[in-house]
């Protein structure tokens, strides 16, 4: 027991700095010194099986080192680890039709097959190598990953890159929308970009996202993330001012309407906009289409006639094509900075997520201001036909629809 004890201890030390031809003649030394027994000393004290062993013992026998070569009267060693042709065939060798089999399973081509037999399941290592067996194959669900590494797959999540029904006329409409920002930013003229960020659960709930805090004593927030009925929602709707870099943000408890969206245009521009912009005559609006403030609401535009009729302003409003919000200055000059000023915190009240956007601030100087709006906005306001035909609206040549300008009556 001493003497086997020894051999694996010095196996263990020693096994992983040699290759295999030196580690057959590691244990074929050990078993030849135990003597009678050695052999079968040696397999239970490594692992290593006997043939490994006896083979090992014969090279040893044969007194000479196993392939060296003698070139132009120089000797060469170019040790060999096993015979030619020598060691255990790959499986997919011995069972020819497995690897067509595994990749006739998770060829993407087969997904929308639904006679295929994992159609409908997660495709994991284990499945697969469940699915091999039931096909006849003896494989296990580690080999069926060596396979598929080797034919160059790897896991791989979900891409964002369709982007659905494109508009013949988007990068005609991106263009429009440039050219006159472009143009009021020159004549120093106000253009906002607005819309409304991710309606927040107002509560002790999971936040994404980390910050730095004691070690073991994380924020303590709720398993679940029922609404509570209470406290409701966050509507945070904004609006970015290009130009001075800054933005107004109104925290709405109630419902996210155009009506909301408006107030929330009015107030930043009677607290911002105005002291900033005093000889302004008109506001360029850029917005996605959809949405409180999309394309196609009535009560939208309603409420920019009634903004334009207290304020003496023109509202020209450009609208993003469908899909393209992410083109939204705002998107990823202002909210993508809340979100990661408040990572990781729970957003327990109003109050904290009003404070939380109102300091939020970029190194190129972005200065944000929030304020609550508790006020009502209710839904399914509807607009008269009368109302939204008194709308002194003016529709551009090029897609009305997205482009138009709400005059002053005052003008």
């Amino acid at each position: 027991m001493v003497h086997d004890s020894l051999v694996g201890r010095r196996w263990e030390l020693l096994h992983a700095e040699l290759d295999e031809r030196q580690r057959r003649l590691l244990v074929a030394v050990e078993a030849k010194v135990l003597g009678r027994g050695g052999i079968s000393a040696v397999s239970a004290a490594t692992g290593v099986s006997r043939s490994t062993i006896t083979t090992g013992i014969d090279e040893l026998a044969a007194k000479k080192p196993a392939d060296h070569q003698i070139t132009e009267g120089l000797i060469r060693a170019q040790p060999r680890m096993r015979r030619k042709g020598g060691g255990r065939k790959k499986i997919e060798i011995k069972d020819e039709s497995l690897l067509v089999d595994l990749l006739a399973l998770v060829d993407p081509v087969t997904r929308g097959d639904p006679q295929s037999p994992l159609r409908w399941t997660c495709k994991s290592l284990r499945t697969l190598a469940d699915q091999l067996k039931a096909c006849g194959h003896k494989v296990s669900h580690v080999v069926v990953g060596q396979l598929l590494k080797a034919q160059g797959y790897s896991l791989q999540a979900n891409s964002k890159v369709t982007e659905g029904n494109q508009s013949p006329d988007r990068n005609a409409q991106f263009e429009h929308i440039n050219a006159m920002v472009t143009a009021a930013l020159a004549v120093h003229q106000p253009v906002i970009s607005v819309d409304t960020k991710k309606k927040e659960l107002v509560g002790a709930y999971k936040n994404a996202g980390q910050e730095w805090l004691p070690s073991g004593k994380p924020e303590q927030v709720k398993v679940h993330d029922f609404i509570d009925p209470e406290l409701g929602r966050a509507n945070p709707y904004g609006v970015y001012d290009i130009g001075a870099d800054e933005a107004w943000v109104s925290v709405g408890t109630d419902n996210d309407t155009s009506a909301f969206a408006v107030q929330t245009i009015r107030r930043w521009w009677l607290s911002m906009g105005q002291p900033r912009y005093p000889e302004a005559e008109r506001l360029l609006i850029t917005a996605d289409g959809g949405g409180s403030n999309g394309h196609r609401g009535r009560l939208w535009k309603l409420e920019l006639s009634r903004f334009a009729a207290e304020t003496g302003l023109d509202i020209h409003v450009c609208h993003f094509p469908p899909g393209t919000s992410k083109w939204n200055k705002i998107e990823h000059r202002l909210f993508s900075f809340i979100t990661m000023n408040w990572r990781g915190r729970p957003l327990v009240s109003h109050e904290v997520i009003v404070n939380l956007i109102g300091n939020t601030r970029t190194r190129s100087g972005l200065k944000v201001h929030a304020e609550l709006d508790d006020a009502e906005y209710p839904k399914g306001t509807v607009v008269s036909d009368e109302d939204f035909a008194g709308i002194n609206i003016e529709r551009n040549q090029f897609h009305g629809d997205w482009n138009y300008t709400i005059r002053s009556r005052t003008k």
